[in-house]
């Protein structure tokens, strides 16, 4: 094309900029997820929900209407007589979670989808790029494989080597698609052809195996060939293992067992099933100790080369046999799977006081070492994990307790040999190298880091670089405990999802990282394993036994981690799937409690403020604040959140009986526990957090009350909370205006803080305020270097400091409350978070005298956003009236960045 003018040209240019324009501000749309993964496979959910993101560079774009197509595959997608079904167009905004409502599902069945939305401008979307789900198996007539195992198993008192199962088979047709689908008493991993399948590890995961066993499907189309062979290493893991510190193993069988079946589509329309039967052999391998608390012994002189490739020589293989166990019990894999997510090399090499060769990852993680080495065939080389050094700088182990956590391999002397473990974990930072052969180097043992492949949706920096640190120790610590289940403590002889460190953290690690498959599965257990009586034990997956279970605050994660989901994620199925579960945990309070509304049977065991700081010492009952007092504010706090969920269903009736419930327990809570004066009979941080935050206290009474609480925050200089009351004391302080002294609690670097650690060197969050004291000393027993539990400040981090907040009346970040409160000193802060709607940021500096304020508010969602100590003559950025109010000045906005300004000192 020839432009021949100046005119015409910028006619031209004109004309190309606008049509650019309108082109930009069309809204796209991204990141399509069903049942909060990206193209999930082998799902069961029989109605799964949909979400997806809209993306657009203008401000205030909402969605007013959508529509969905399916069809069976990608390409029938642009065919209207492909498509298995299409809604009409949708009127309604919604985004996140929305359920497909098309014809009944099948096992196996793969549905693609589309979607396209019309904007408040009436303008319709392009349609997505195809996404996909495929179905497991919905019906228990599906499997018709069996569970094999090894006849001549031995003795499973003490660990066992791990079990090599194997099989040939042909194909003789073109293949189309090849799943399989597979579980195992145990743990396993798959082979097909010589070359693993998939990247999981510790399949299929630890749930309660007797009620529930998940299985995991892999798509395997690529890997078959004419002759083919599958594989699976099968060891102890969570089901036969030794688990728990009383050193007992096969909590749940004693034999192990594995469940596999191969289905192949042909090309030509006929299909195939491959299935564990009799026809598969079985035999040990190198693996001759596997344990999870213990390690992994090798013996690559032992290795079965070709093992799981086709034709390989298995005469001297024993024959499998059957296991009777139910597949009624089978469930799909709908959480997060277990991965390698990182890779870190060693920061230094070093030699100890007492002569030991130690490495220095310089981050305390979870997962395993991979060591390459060079030696001469029966070298023994011992890896040994260990979280810290004592005050020596010598290899320190006692904290875990019995757990071995050694990996030992013996070499076959073939050139450079890869060594990992397979079904082991362990919690470190150093690694303690003995028997290496030649000269170690730090590129030759690589830690690897594991844990539920979460996607981190949370950032939060300052400008002060140790409360930097401290985010990081938490988000590290989130990412080590998270291994398939909420773990108090990644390295001891424990590693179990202890209910009251889930509770307390949930919030926190819903900001941090995408925990909405993660916890629904994990709730799942809960629900299974609560007594028809409605107590929840203490532990879950119920490894033991309900042992001093129904404890407050532990047991109220029945109900508060549905309602965190719930205002995370707007997702209501997880309030419709645990409802039963939430109300049996407070009928089971209401039971118990009496008709005086106090629960305080003295014959009932509970936990209280655990590992409450002591002016002299840290007390393992937590008895600084009395346990029926936290009972009891628990008690009304379970029944308000029961009531507020019956009410998010419908249920009226519920809604009102759990409200008077919680009323009755407050009024009984008033007169056991507090004076005329607001003064509570346990004087302590923890009991007005809880009385202040939980709204037990009539309303004449809580400034009095909040005034005992700031003075003795004030008289001690430093926190004296535990478990329960740490996560509250902060924000508690904020809502009764003491700032001031929720910042000096942040600030402080002494013991008692959360930032002594940091100037310790910690890594991870200590699961005891003196985990190590200030002299170096290190208390043996329980003292883990990596528990989360106090890492539940970062949800007042989030929120308070960085003012990224949910609105819990348009839960899952529909509408955001974004309200900074500068404070402690700090110049900078910058909380982000990757909501289902997209990303929201809070941003906001005080520099040259003036507070700059940046914020994100994603497409299709709102902002509520109070400007601190502002007025609304001095507020630059925006053109739109603002509103001067207590807190500052309020203005609503729609998605879309902005930047505000005006004057503000630094606030100490």
């Amino acid at each position: 094309m020839k432009i021949t003018s100046p005119v015409k040209f910028f006619v031209f240019l004109f004309a190309f900029t606008f049509v650019g324009a309108l082109a930009n501000a069309q809204v796209k749309l991204t990141n399509l997820v069903c049942e909060y993964r990206e193209n999930p496979i082998g799902i069961d959910v029989e109605k799964p929900r949909l979400s997806w993101q809209l993306n657009s560079n203008q401000q205030n774009v909402t969605q007013t209407a959508y529509e969905l197509k399916f069809a069976n595959t990608a390409e029938a997608l642009n065919k209207k007589s492909g498509l298995t079904y299409q809604t009409n167009k949708i009127k309604s905004a919604q985004s996140v979670n929305v359920e497909y409502a098309g014809p009944a599902l099948k096992t196996m069945q793969r549905v693609y989808w589309q979607v396209r939305v019309w904007d408040n401008k009436n303008k319709a979307s392009e349609w997505s790029a195809p996404a996909f789900w495929e179905m497991g198996a919905l019906e228990n007539s599906f499997w018709k494989a069996s569970y094999i195992t090894m006849n001549s198993d031995e003795n499973s008192t003490t660990s066992t080597p791990v079990k090599y199962f194997r099989k040939d088979f042909n194909t003789t047709k073109t293949v189309k698609s090849a799943r399989v689908y597979a579980t195992s008493l145990g743990l396993y991993q798959l082979v097909i052809n010589g070359k693993r399948v998939g990247d999981q590890l510790f399949t299929p995961g630890f749930t309660s195996y007797k009620k529930r066993l998940q299985y995991q499907v892999y798509d395997v189309t690529s890997m078959l060939q004419q002759k083919n062979a599958i594989g699976a290493l099968v060891g102890d893991g969570w089901y036969r293992g030794r688990m728990g510190w009383e050193g007992d193993r096969a909590h749940y069988g004693d034999q192990l067992a594995l469940l596999a079946q191969i289905v192949i589509n042909y090309t030509d329309g006929t299909s195939e099933t491959i299935n564990t039967d009799k026809s598969w052999k079985v035999s040990y391998g190198p693996i001759t100790k596997s344990d999870i608390y213990d390690g992994e012994t090798n013996d690559a002189r032992l290795e079965l080369t070709k093992w799981g490739s086709a034709g390989y020589d298995d005469s001297k293989w024993e024959r499998v046999g059957i296991l009777d166990h139910s597949k009624s019990i089978l469930v799909a894999s709908n959480s997060i799977p277990v991965k390698v997510t990182q890779e870190i090399t060693p920061k230094k090499i070093f030699t100890t006081p007492t002569g030991e060769t130690v490495l220095d990852l310089g981050q305390n993680i979870v997962g395993w070492a991979r060591m390459k080495v060079t030696g001469k065939k029966g070298d023994v080389v011992k890896l040994e994990f260990a979280e810290v050094l004592d005050k020596e700088g010598n290899f320190f182990t006692k904290n875990l307790r019995s757990a071995e956590a050694t990996d030992t391999y013996i070499l076959k002397g073939e050139g450079e040999e890869t060594f990992h473990p397979h079904f082991t974990f362990h919690g470190f930072r150093f690694i303690k190298v003995t028997g290496y052969p030649g000269t170690l180097t730090p590129d030759k043992i690589t830690g690897m880091v594991i844990h539920s492949n979460m996607d981190q949706t949370g950032t939060f920096t300052t400008s002060n670089p140790l409360i930097n640190q401290l985010q990081s120790n938490i988000q590290w610590s989130q990412r080590d405990n998270f291994l398939d289940i909420p773990t108090d403590c990644p390295q001891r002889d424990e590693r179990v999802g202890w209910t009251g460190d889930a509770q307390v953290f949930s919030m926190t690690a819903a900001y941090n990282f995408n925990v909405a498959a993660f916890y629904t599965k994990w709730l799942k257990d809960l629900k299974v394993d609560q007594l028809a009586n409605g107590e929840v034990p203490n532990i879950i997956p119920d490894m033991w036994n309900n042992k001093l279970g129904g404890t407050t605050g532990w047991a109220d994660v029945a109900v508060i981690m549905p309602w965190t989901v719930y205002q995370s994620y707007g997702d209501k199925r997880i309030l419709e799937q645990q409802y039963a579960s939430m109300k049996g945990w407070v009928d089971y309070m209401v039971k118990n409690a009496g008709d005086d509304y106090l629960w305080n049977q003295p014959n009932k065991w509970h936990w209280g403020d655990w590992l409450a700081f002591h002016s002299d010492k840290p007390d393992y009952a937590g008895s600084t604040t009395e346990k029926d007092l936290i009972a009891t504010a628990y008690y009304h706090y379970s029944s308000t959140l029961v009531s507020k969920a019956a009410s998010v269903l419908g249920n009226q009736a519920d809604a009102a009986k759990y409200a008077e419930i919680a009323e009755k327990v407050k009024q009984a809570f008033i007169k056991e526990y507090t004076t005329a004066n607001g003064r509570l009979v346990s004087h302590t941080q923890t009991a007005y957090a809880l009385a202040l935050s939980f709204d037990l206290l009539p309303e004449e009474m809580r400034s009095k009350s909040a005034k005992y609480f700031a003075d003795d925050v004030q008289k001690f200089g430093h926190l004296t909370t535990g478990f329960l009351g740490t996560p509250l004391l902060c924000p508690t302080l904020s809502a009764i205006g003491r700032d001031d002294l929720a910042f000096m609690l942040l600030n402080r670097k002494e013991y008692p803080s959360w930032l002594y650690p940091v100037t310790q060197g910690a890594t991870t969050i200590w699961e005891r305020w003196d985990t190590q004291k200030p002299d170096g000393t290190i208390i043996d027993g329980m003292n883990s270097f990596n528990h989360y539990a106090y890492g539940a400040i970062g949800e007042w981090l989030y929120t308070h400091v960085g003012g990224l907040k949910i609105d819990t009346n348009n839960p899952g970040y529909q509408n955001i409350i974004l309200a900074p409160h500068p404070g402690g000193g700090l110049t900078q802060v910058s909380a982000t978070h990757k909501s289902m709607y997209g990303d929201v940021k809070s941003s906001w500096e005080i520099k040259d005298g003036n507070f700059n304020y940046e914020v994100v508010v994603p497409a299709n969602a709102t902002a509520t956003v109070i400007l601190p100590n502002a007025k609304a003559s001095e507020v630059k950025g925006i053109s739109q009236t603002l509103e001067d109010s207590a807190k500052g000045v309020r203005v609503n906005l729609g998605s879309g960045s902005y930047s505000f300004s005006y004057p503000m000192a630094v606030v100490k």
